[in-house]
């Protein structure tokens, strides 16, 4: 990733916590889908777009840090994550929803996303009232407002969530609908003809 010219979070700000999920078991598929890939790296705009964030969510809630699920991912990756969602019976006409097409790509594999949240002064992450990669309405940033006036969403989980999209979004960042982890940097088509894909 170095190599590409591509920024290790971590090294640029030691405070921001990093657990890729795609690097562990603990994810949809499974499995340990990155190998020895373990850092978050970001293109470096988006690297310091995210510092900046970093630094207004400390600022309005001091003691409080970003925690790190997925940053730049290879397209290789992309087609395990892909396919490993008709195991889940998902339709394919939804599977895009969840993951982006690998022949496409996602913003991901330009090194221009990134899925994150937020852990309070004991590291421990704020209830955002889904998991980290939840494939349904509930983690629908769109649907908030209708599954707080179902009960299926605390208005403390949305307050959660608005602590992370504030900081995000006042950096740059665009909030992804349907899931409330994810943020891009840029649309996909200025992604691809400004960065190369990472294989």
């Amino acid at each position: 990733m170095i190599d590409r010219g591509l920024i290790d979070i971590q090294k640029s700000d030691h405070s921001v916590l990093v657990d890729l999920k795609y690097s562990t078991k603990d994810n949809f598929i499974g499995k340990d889908v990155y190998g020895e890939l373990a850092g978050a790296y970001l293109q470096p705009e988006m690297a310091k777009r995210l510092l900046h964030a970093h630094e207004l969510l400390q600022k309005a809630n001091p003691g409080y840090r970003f925690l790190i699920y997925d940053a730049a991912r290879p397209n290789s990756a992309q087609y395990e994550l892909w396919n490993a969602l008709d195991a889940l019976n998902i339709p394919k006409r939804s599977k895009t929803q969840y993951v982006a097409d690998p022949k496409i790509g996602s913003n991901h594999n330009f090194g221009c996303a990134i899925d994150l949240t937020v852990v309070d002064e004991k590291g421990i992450p704020l209830d955002m009232g889904t998991k980290f990669d939840y494939f349904g309405p509930l983690a629908y940033p769109r649907l908030e407002q209708e599954m707080l006036r179902l009960g299926k969403l605390t208005a403390r989980q949305v307050a959660n969530r608005k602590i992370l999209r504030t900081a995000m979004t006042r950096s740059g960042f665009k909030q992804n609908t349907t899931e409330w982890w994810h943020f891009d940097g840029m649309s996909k088509a200025a992604a691809r003809a400004r960065y190369g894909m990472i294989k």
